[in-house]
């Protein structure tokens, strides 16, 4: 998954000042996003930007019944695959709360990491229940519980301080400029980190599949919201881009490691896709040929 990072301050007018001037912006999107957006360009790329959000916050819950159903993630799902998964989602918290993003965006950041915990949680969880170790099972037990009593407290408090830190912003304004650049730098590096870990994790999957000549216990809705949420989040990016060259080129390269990411992404889940659909004809092609294999054998015991 490629969570999105919407660094939408870099080009943007400070929301002091820029409440001052945004006089024609879109009332909706300047109060949940505090971006003033004039013209349907803008207006379009919010609204793209949103749908990518939407679909990720929601790519991994086709993956968490579908395991909770066969009970073989462990052996469907690489956990390289799962940690970078991770490590992408956590550099991308990261770089948002360094750079003092907007609560909704730090939120989403949260929600994220927190799908991800569930998911590794869960590949723990029936990795050692399939060994049936049942002092191992207990004890996972008793670590899931407390871990999802931990999230749900992280998931209240969290919020609410970062609601009371967004009241003071104005404070942060007052920093001085080098501060401040240092901060943003930050950011940038966490997204191209952020990047390498959305684009390493899709190899070791790859690579499970190809070793298995399967695809069972991994859920494709996973990675079908996965390409929509990449796909509309490198385009919002793209719509958002100035008309004046000289600014479209500083913008490009600032939003560069999010492109990469977003579209280098889009590309591997492209094979990602090419294997679910090669491995599932081979498994429906298997049974036919076992059945061809048995009836000569049940025809030789009758005549005998």
């Amino acid at each position: 998954m490629m969570a999105p990072q919407l660094y939408t301050h870099a080009f943007n007018i400070s929301p002091v000042e820029n409440r001052r001037l945004c006089i024609n912006g879109t009332p909706w999107i300047w109060h949940l996003l505090e971006e003033c957006v004039e013209n349907a360009w803008e207006y379009w790329s919010v609204v793209i930007g949103l749908i990518s959000i939407v679909c990720f916050l929601f790519a991994a819950l086709p993956q968490i019944y579908v395991a909770y159903q066969n009970g073989k993630v462990d052996q469907a799902l690489s956990l390289g695959f799962l940690l970078c998964w991770i490590g992408g989602d956590l550099t991308n918290f990261i770089g948002c709360y360094l750079t003092n993003q907007l609560p909704i965006q730090i939120i989403t950041a949260i929600f994220y990491v927190n799908m991800d915990i569930i998911v590794i949680s869960q590949f723990a969880y029936y990795k050692l229940q399939n060994q049936k170790t049942t002092k191992c099972s207990i004890n996972l037990k008793n670590f899931c519980v407390t871990w999802v009593l931990m999230c749900i407290t992280l998931c209240v408090i969290l919020p609410s301080q970062l609601l009371l830190r967004n009241q003071d912003r104005s404070t942060v304004l007052e920093a001085s400029k080098n501060t401040l650049g240092m901060i943003e730098m930050s950011g940038f590096i966490c997204g191209y980190v952020s990047c390498m870990f959305y684009l390493g994790s899709r190899f070791p999957q790859l690579y499970k599949n190809f070793q298995r000549r399967s695809t069972e216990g991994t859920s494709y809705l996973l990675f079908a919201l996965a390409m929509m949420g990449n796909c509309t989040y490198g385009l919002s990016l793209v719509l958002k881009m100035p008309a004046a060259e000289s600014l479209r080129n500083l913008y490009f390269l600032h939003h560069l490691p999010w492109l990469i990411g977003s579209f280098g992404v889009l590309f591997l889940d492209i094979f990602m896709t090419a294997q679910f659909i090669m491995y599932r004809k081979q498994n429906k092609k298997r049974p036919s040929l076992v059945a061809l294999e048995v009836e000569p054998l049940l025809v030789n015991e009758e005549y005998s």
